[in-house]
């Protein structure tokens, strides 16, 4: 028998997932305005039409992989089995350290982007935190 953490962890994370997804798919400038400001929104549209074209087609596949993610991540919530909980939750993990490793090697040099790295370094270190929190809390009822 599972975590009954596991499934509130995934659930909360399918609705952000796809939240986000569909944000990013059909209203990205919208929310590039929001979290980056109007003047810097402006600039990420890219300057001429053939580079705003990829740039929507960009965020519009990266929309629709998060959509599939939470997709994935309602699946996974109702699997019960506490071996693959934990691989999954250790796979998260692994995931939000990577996401951490590439904005303060990659994402913090790009000018326009370079003053929200430390922000979305820390959410993603916090995300990774709730991951390894599961894991110990099943760490602990097993070995209680």
């Amino acid at each position: 028998m599972g975590s009954s953490g596991f499934g509130s962890i995934c659930m909360i994370y399918y609705v952000v997932a796809l939240s986000c997804g569909t944000l990013m798919m059909f209203y990205s400038h919208e929310v590039f305005a929001f979290s980056h400001g109007t003047e810097i929104a402006v600039k990420l549209l890219g300057s001429t039409p053939h580079d705003q074209l990829l740039i929507k087609t960009s965020d519009s596949f990266s929309g629709l992989l998060l959509f599939a993610v939470g997709s994935l991540l309602f699946m996974v919530a109702f699997v019960k089995d506490r071996e693959f909980q934990s691989f999954f939750a250790k796979g998260c993990v692994l995931l939000h350290i990577a996401m951490a490793i590439w904005r303060i090697y990659f994402e913090r040099k790009l000018e326009e982007l370079g003053r929200d790295w430390l922000r979305l370094v820390v959410g993603d270190f916090v995300l990774a935190i709730s991951w390894v929190l599961f894991l110990v809390c099943g760490w602990r009822e097993k070995y209680d």
